[in-house]
């Protein structure tokens, strides 16, 4: 019935407690730590005395971490970790205000305390407001495109929970059931009513699988589609949903391991990507207007529109011109709803006969132009493939012209134009172009072909292979010192922050859980086609500005070096503020980084509603990079400070 788990605590492995006692070493140890704590103090300008509950300042907290974890002593159950002040730190929000408390002893009264925004902004999304892009051109919705606040405008305050939040309902139940209170709007239940899409019941939304083009489920749905193309040998794992209402589609797709990217515009009063995420399902906000969808190209394996309201047939092609570019290829466009099907549908769609077979004729004449080849039109679904290689296109075609110059990846804030993003060359027109994939799971594992052609700079198929392990070895780690991990369902929505070649995510592949790789585009931002061509998801982000999501998105997120990354690029607040807006309560954030940089990372953490505990790195604590463990303190609109 959504209760709150059970209380959860952090738990270190005692792994180190278990090799044989040696004077050598422990002397070696506790002359590093004393040390490491002078060192500390000098640095902070002397010795601070401790807070009336004896917590060390923030300047020590990773030393007094470190070696209590080294004399952690083996027990028959399982132990708890504890702070300098010997309580077990408890990963369980106890949802009161005095959760809001820092351990850094002489620090504290230094750390700032951030207060509650206002309720109105429980559903603030920063980039996408709607009061602020009211300044933007409507012109082909320009204005619903990423619009971030600088300066003043940036909101630095905790975004509340609405009163009576509840955690969401697990995976697989989450697929069809929802917590009214979580997202309080009715308006789709009205509005999408004779379409199944979604209704009340009582305290709840229940989902049953419609849409406007599948009134007989998204299941059977799909089963039309799989008529028409391969969608059970694993050849087709990775797709794009444009305009995708609350994401029935992406939702029973998975079923078929096939891993749907879904958005839709920020609307005002709809939410249906918030709908989409509460469900469990991946969802961007997102709309093609005149930036490219911030993905590199080739990266999905089908994209699918249903009476999407996106106009194809305008702009000289533009939008169908960038699914282009983002399919692979071979990539299949499936478009239901007008104009297909127009002579069955027209009275009611109330249009004319003339207009809509006007409008087919477009699209028909614009995927002929991208070298096309149309599969099959049956009943209301229209599917188009995608040429493996542009051997013959570049000879056969004659209007639309190709791109020049232009790097096909660049999507953050690039704009589209009205040019043919070019494949990458072949030898012979059998050959696909950029490489085969194998199909899924196999994918998953085997080195990208972007590496093995050199196109990402600086990784081979040996790193590869290397940073594949090493991930796993990490995620062992993370799964020993979080029990949460055992917790069935606690999980399911996880972002990370800083993906690379995404071996965080592929980690958990056999978890149930779906991952949001974001490659930062400070860094070496090529890594993302890889992403995709391992059969994940993810998007360019920078962390400067807001995520294209609604708050409480997440259950997890994982932070690998993203302050290192980011520092004097922007303040380190700005990003914590965001990871909060997006984390839902009682959710958990790790993040990896230099010991020093992690000190100030709690230093700000400390003031959030976070309860945080910094912890050795998985090869012991003699590592500079350390781990620090958070989780969000559970409180709401109703329950913030006035």
């Amino acid at each position: 019935m959504g209760v709150r788990p059970a209380a959860t605590k952090l738990h270190i492995s005692p792994a180190a407690a278990r090799r044989p006692a040696s004077f050598l070493p422990i002397a070696t140890v506790a002359l590093l730590c004393s040390a490491s704590y002078f060192l500390g103090a000098w640095h902070q300008g002397g010795f601070s005395s401790s807070s009336p509950s004896g917590s060390p300042s923030s300047g020590s907290i990773a030393t007094a971490v470190s070696c209590t974890t080294t004399t952690t002593t083996r027990s028959t159950t399982r132990p708890r970790k504890r702070t300098a002040t010997g309580r077990p730190l408890d990963f369980s929000a106890h949802h009161a205000d005095d959760a809001v408390r820092s351990s850094s002893g002489g620090a504290a009264a230094a750390t700032r305390r951030y207060q509650a925004c206002p309720a109105k902004y429980s559903e603030y999304t920063p980039c996408e407001d709607v009061k602020r892009s009211l300044r933007y051109p409507r012109e082909r919705l320009v204005y619903r495109e990423r619009h971030c606040p600088t300066g003043r405008e940036r909101l630095r305050c905790l975004v509340p929970a609405p009163a009576g939040y509840r955690n969401p309902f697990p995976w697989p139940a989450s697929r069809d059931v929802a917590w009214f209170a979580n997202v309080p709007h009715k308006e789709l239940t009205v509005e999408k009513a004779v379409q199944n899409w979604i209704r009340v019941d009582g305290d709840k939304f229940r989902f049953p699988g419609g849409g406007t083009m599948f009134p007989h489920g998204a299941d059977a749905y799909i089963d039309d589609i799989g008529k028409l193309i391969p969608l059970h040998d694993g050849s087709i794992r990775t797709a794009l949903d444009t305009g995708c209402g609350v994401a029935s589609w992406g939702a029973y797709l998975l079923s078929r391991d096939i891993l749907a990217m879904s958005f839709a515009p920020r609307d005002s009063h709809e939410a249906q990507v918030q709908f989409a995420l509460e469900r469990g399902v991946p969802a961007m906000i997102g709309v093609l207007a005149s930036n490219r969808l911030t993905y590199p190209a080739r990266t999905f394996d089908m994209a699918h529109c249903s009476r999407c309201l996106i106009p194809w047939h305008l702009y000289d092609g533009l939008y169908l011109i960038e699914v282009d570019r983002v399919l692979r290829p071979g990539g299949y466009w499936i478009l239901s709803g007008p104009p297909i099907n127009w002579r069955k549908y027209w009275k009611g769609w109330e249009r004319t006969k003339e207009d809509l077979n006007a409008e087919q004729q477009a699209i028909e004449a614009i995927a002929k132009s991208l070298c096309w080849k149309k599969i099959k039109e049956v009943g209301d679904i229209a599917v188009w493939q995608k040429p493996t290689n542009h051997a013959n296109c570049k000879a056969s075609r004659k209007s639309l012209p190709f791109c020049s110059h232009r790097n096909p990846d660049a999507a953050w804030y690039d704009k589209m134009e009205a040019c043919v993003t070019p494949l990458p060359e072949v030898s012979d027109a059998g050959e696909v172009a950029g490489g085969a994939l194998k199909k899924w799971p196999q994918r998953l594992t085997t080195v990208a072909p972007r590496i093995s052609r050199g196109s990402v700079k600086g990784v081979t198929a040996k790193a590869f292979v290397q940073d594949t392990e090493l991930w796993k070895k990490r995620v062992r780690h993370y799964k020993g010192v979080i029990n949460r991990f055992e917790q069935k369902g606690r999980y399911r929505n996880v972002l990370d922050m800083n993906a690379g070649l995404g071996g965080f995510a592929a980690a958990l592949a056999n978890d149930p859980v779906w991952v949001m790789n974001m490659v930062p585009t400070v860094g070496n931002s090529t890594t993302l086609g890889v992403v995709y061509e391992r059969g994940l998801i993810g998007s360019y982000q920078d962390w400067c500005e807001g995520m294209s999501t609604y708050p409480r998105t997440y259950d997890l997120i994982h932070a690998d070096s993203v302050f290192t990354l980011y520092k004097n690029r922007c303040e380190m607040d700005f990003i914590l503020l965001e990871m909060d807006r997006i984390l839902r309560p009682e959710g958990t954030v790790i993040i990896r980084d230099d010991v020093d940089m992690l000190v100030k990372v709690k230093s700000v953490a400390d003031g959030m509603r976070w309860d945080s505990q910094i912890v050795d790195h998985e090869d012991g604590p003699l590592v500079r990079e350390k781990i620090l463990l958070v989780v969000k303190t559970y409180w709401t609109a109703k329950e913030q400070d006035q």
